[in-house]
């Protein structure tokens, strides 16, 4: 019997040997890829959180404890970054997902001629260079530019309107239009996948049931599309916060910071003027902060599983 036991016990001692051997070689090839993970992400987080309890200019800095903090709750322009970046959340984030699930649902229909190359208009503002974009934004809202000149000639206007420079509320609202064109294409294709999983012929026994298309948009669309909703929600979200392209770009941030966003703000701090890279740093961690509470959040309600 003994005999016999060592010969059961053979194979099974082999197959844990071959087990841990391919475990060996699939952490041989994860480790090359989890490296720079944390060389390239996770040690930059954590340099940035011992930065942010330090003061100074430049390269001369030391431990000054909460103070970069504590300095955020009298800065009146980050204070006003803050507030901007909201104010894009709660008016640009609703109507760019509103306008890309109507979009998504109007050229999921098959039966629509030249869809492809709708798909294709309204995915490309995504695609283009925001250098561009922002060249086109400028110019068509300049004074005497084609906004201005439509506007005039429509009759809701009589006088040119200076959008970028004449007060932080026109900025702003240049800056939300600009948004909502570059990027509802892009959220567009995460509901067109989404609705290309949606079975036909739900849609076919609703219209049989007597549904109109709203009420199936309502009742059949837009819940089980609830988990891309949320994904782009929480994408849209984090984007918005991280904000610094068409603030850098289209406004520069004006008139008098009205417009500036918090990563604008942040990349002032840190290479414009005199260099405070431990209160940039600061800054920076409360947007994070930001990012992953409003993201836990979203999942919390959304999410009903």
């Amino acid at each position: 019997m003994n005999h016999m036991d060592i010969k059961a016990k053979a194979p099974a001692k082999r197959r844990l040997s071959l087990q841990k051997k391919q475990n060996l070689v699939g952490w041989a090839f994860l480790l090359p890829a989890a490296l720079l993970i944390v060389w390239m992400c996770f040690y930059p987080m954590l340099k940035a959180l011992l930065l942010s309890f330090q003061s100074g200019q430049g390269a001369r800095l030391s431990f000054a404890g909460l103070k970069n903090y504590a300095f955020l709750l009298k800065d009146s322009v980050f204070q006003q970054a803050l507030k901007n970046n909201f104010i894009y959340l709660l008016i640009q984030v609703p109507i760019m997902l509103m306008l890309a699930l109507m979009l998504a649902a109007l050229l999921n229909n098959r039966k629509l001629k030249l869809r492809g190359l709708y798909r294709t208009a309204i995915f490309l503002p995504c695609a283009t260079s925001l250098v561009s974009v922002s060249l086109i934004f400028r110019s068509m809202f300049a004074v005497g530019g084609f906004v201005n000149v439509t506007l005039m000639r429509l009759g809701m206007i009589q006088n040119d309107i200076n959008w970028i420079n004449g007060s932080g509320e026109t900025a702003r609202a240049v800056i939300i239009i600009a948004l909502i064109w570059r990027w509802t294409g892009y959220n567009m294709v995460f509901y067109l996948s989404g609705l290309q999983n949606i079975d036909s012929t739900l849609y076919e026994a609703a219209y049989i049931d007597g549904a109109n298309p709203l009420q199936q948009f309502r009742r059949i669309t837009v819940p089980l599309l609830r988990p891309t909703i949320l994904l782009t929600v929480i994408l849209s979200t984090n984007g918005t916060l991280q904000l610094f392209d068409e603030s850098f770009n289209l406004t520069r941030g004006g008139p008098s910071n009205l417009s500036i966003t918090m990563s604008h703000y942040i990349y002032r701090t840190s290479f414009e003027n005199v260099p405070k890279f431990g209160y940039a740093a600061a800054m920076s961690y409360v947007v994070f902060i930001l990012v992953a509470v409003l993201a836990l959040v979203q999942m919390r309600v959304g999410d009903k599983r």
